[in-house]
């Protein structure tokens, strides 16, 4: 078992039973607002985390341990839906480029392949950077919402990423 996994095991049997009962105030709707209003790549990564930070502020639940990874959990969730929606639309793209260019002698036919390898790649990659991250913490009780962050954060770039990236002629 991963420790960061440990550790957010261990937060929830110490966390309070004031606050065990409550839930996140978290809405999609800043996040979602922020990405339709960005003009650029750029302004679209400020967005990552806008609707985590809200929902941490939003009661003294999202500012505890167990609180700051539920609300980095969420938004998570939307970037992951938004990456993987992207990702089914570039797989189908590049399926149909691959086989447009069958009768072409220079392509190499392998667009859907590489795009397949890159993800998972990337997934591995996100994987180890996020423990990284949290690793830098020996233990410490901040180690799980760091990797939340990290989860978070790598994931928006890799759903912008994927938005931006199929070539415009």
């Amino acid at each position: 078992m991963h420790m960061v996994k440990t550790l957010a095991a261990a937060a929830l049997l110490v966390a309070s039973p004031a606050l065990a009962d409550e839930e996140p105030v978290y809405s999609d709707d800043l996040v979602a607002e922020c990405v339709n209003l960005a003009e650029t790549e750029a302004d679209m990564r400020a967005c990552a985390g806008v609707s985590a930070e809200a929902c941490q502020n939003a009661s003294d639940y999202g500012s505890t341990t167990i609180g700051l990874q539920e609300c980095a959990a969420l938004e998570t969730k939307f970037w992951d839906q938004w990456l993987n929606r992207t990702y089914r639309e570039l797989l189908a793209r590049a399926k149909a480029a691959d086989a447009e260019a069958e009768s072409d002698p220079r392509a190499n036919g392998e667009l859907a392949e590489s795009l397949r390898d890159m993800q998972r790649i990337w997934i591995n990659f996100r994987d180890a950077t996020c423990e990284y991250e949290a690793n830098q913490y020996q233990g410490g009780t901040i180690a799980g919402p760091v990797y939340a962050g990290c989860l978070l954060r790598m994931t928006a770039d890799q759903a912008i990423y994927l938005d931006n990236s199929w070539p415009t002629y």
